[in-house]
Order: structure tokens, then sequence, then C-alpha cells
């Protein structure tokens, strides 16, 4: 059943990592087409900015198929570090698109102007690209918020900032079209550069986010609070009369937690393996995935001190 499970759970990611696979190719070839076409830097930045949402959509979607493969002799914690693994690749990626979005705004701003042809295509081709951004981060987050899933959470977050810089260079456009109609307002022909500017300083803040989480999951960082929730709902369960030890270690979408619980040390073996499933429910209540294992302990014995005989007198 928990095999089923696993495998249901693959499956459903795979799908929504391939969904966001789909929309990424649609809308990388629709802004290339356009931005050549008008010249509008702010369209071909978000056109490489959706051609690298491609590479890592396809990284996300490799990452989620290897990830649910189940554990084996070389990888005895299964394979979920590979979500981590393409998040830190994303991050990667998006860094290095700001560095030439940058470069190229500094280019057209202070090197070689290029004037900007605004069209009717220009603002369709942004509209669509919110509609599309908006509903596969939709899509993207269920998928990750019900599988737990690292991957898809980043890309659900990359994708939903895509329609704030999406919206950026619609400004940016609308600026340039004011300045061609409007005598006194040549300045603002400059707007499209400024706003793929802003496009890179949008992009540049969501990756040092996502680098430090993932980073952070790579690490085997324990998420916030989690080892204090677990002693705490570990205490509480009856016939425990302590815990420690309690260890963290997440891998993708799985939770691998182990600790050291103290019981009656005349408690039959039996009612040992049951007090211990009795905690593991109880933690699956605040850590669904985990793979909780209990290391049972008796109690300390506590040495009596020493009471040396009185020594006799020598007379």
């Amino acid at each position: 059943m928990e095999g089923s499970s696993s495998s249901q759970a693959t499956r459903e990611k795979t799908q929504a990592a391939l969904s966001s696979v789909i929309a990424a190719v649609g809308l990388t070839t629709f802004k290339i087409i356009v931005g050549a076409v008008t010249g509008s830097l702010g369209i071909l930045a978000e056109a490489a900015h959706s051609g690298l949402d491609l590479v890592a959509a396809l990284v996300t979607f490799l990452a989620v198929r290897i990830s649910g493969k189940p554990a084996d002799e070389e990888h005895l914690y299964g394979h979920g570090k590979v979500e981590n693994l393409s998040a830190l690749f994303e991050t990667l990626l998006l860094l290095a698109t700001c560095a030439w979005i940058i470069y190229e705004a500094y280019q057209r701003l202070f090197v070689h102007p290029v004037e900007v042809e605004v069209s009717i295509w220009a603002f369709i081709v942004m509209a669509v690209s919110i509609i599309v951004d908006a509903t596969r981060s939709r899509v993207l987050a269920n998928a990750a918020k019900k599988h737990n899933s690292q991957a898809l959470e980043a890309d659900a977050l990359h994708f939903s900032t895509d329609i704030w810089s999406s919206s950026v260079v619609i400004a940016g456009l609308g600026c340039v079209l004011l300045a061609n109609n409007v005598k006194g307002l040549d300045f603002l022909k400059h707007a499209d550069a400024v706003a793929a500017v802003g496009v890179a300083f949008i992009v540049i803040y969501v990756s040092v986010e996502l680098g430090i989480r993932t980073i952070k999951g790579l690490l085997d960082s324990a998420p916030d609070g989690l080892v204090e929730k677990v002693t705490a709902v570990v205490k509480s369960v009856p016939g425990v009369s302590d815990v420690h030890k309690v260890r963290v270690r997440p891998s993708g979408a799985h939770i691998f937690i182990d600790a050291h619980v103290v019981m009656d040390a005349a408690l039959p073996l039996g009612e040992v393996h049951t007090l211990t499933e009795k905690i593991q429910a109880e933690v699956r209540k605040i850590a669904p995935e985990a793979d909780f294992t209990v290391h049972a302990e008796p109690p300390k014995k506590v040495e009596e001190p020493k009471v040396e005989p009185p020594k006799e007198s020598a007379g």
C-alpha cells in the first residue's frame, strides 16, 4: 500500500513538472519572436528568463522522477537529495541570467542605445505570460504542498515572481509608448532597459532565497522548530519518561527522524513495540512523511554513594 502511495505521489509530481515544461516551451518561443521583432530588451530579457525557466523545468522534471525511486544498496536513504541538487542548479541558472540582463541594460543605457518599437504584440505576449505563469505557479504550489516537494516548491516560487517581473516589463513598455507620443517625456525611452534591470533584481532576490534554502537542505539542516516539536510530542506519550538525541535529516520530500526514548525497564518486549508504534503515530501527525526510528532505552541507574565503614580506633 505504501509503495502504491509513493508511486502515485511520483506520478502526480511528474505531471505537474511536465505541465511546467510545456508552458515554458510555448512562452520562450513566443517571447523570442516578439522580442526580436520589436527590439525590446525587456521582452528579450524575459525570453532569456523563460529559456532558463525551460531548462530549470526540465531539470525539475527529471529530479522528481529520480527522487521517487526507492532506496537501494547505494542510496540507503533514497534519492530525495536529487530535488535539492535540481534547486541548486536552478539557482545558478537564474543568477547567470541576471548577470546577462544587467550587462545588456548597461550597454543600451550608456554604450549603444537601441530604439524600441512598441506594438500591441509586446503587451499581448507579456499578458499571456502573466496568465500562464499564474496558472502553472498555482499547479506547482498545490503539488508541492501535497507531496512536500522542495523542487516543485522552488519552481512555484520562481514562477510566481515571474508574474511581477512581467508586470515590470509592461510598465517599461508603457513608458516607452508615452515617450514616443508625448513631447517632453523623451527620458522615458530608457524605461525598457531600466525595467529589464528591475527584472534582474527581482530574480536575484528570489535566487538568493532559493539558494539559501537549497544549501540548508544539502547540509541536512533540520526544519525550524521540528526537533522541539518532535521532542514535545514524544514526551507527551504515556509510558515515556524521557527523550533525547532527537535528530532530523531532510531528504527531498522525505524526512528521517530518530530519537532515543527512555521507557520502563520492566516492560515486556511486546509492550515496548506497541509503545514505539504509538510514538511513531503521534510524530506522524506533525510530520506525515517522516521515517521515524525509535531507540528504546531503560532509565539510567542512579549509583548510590559508597559508605565506608567506620575506622577502628588504634587505642
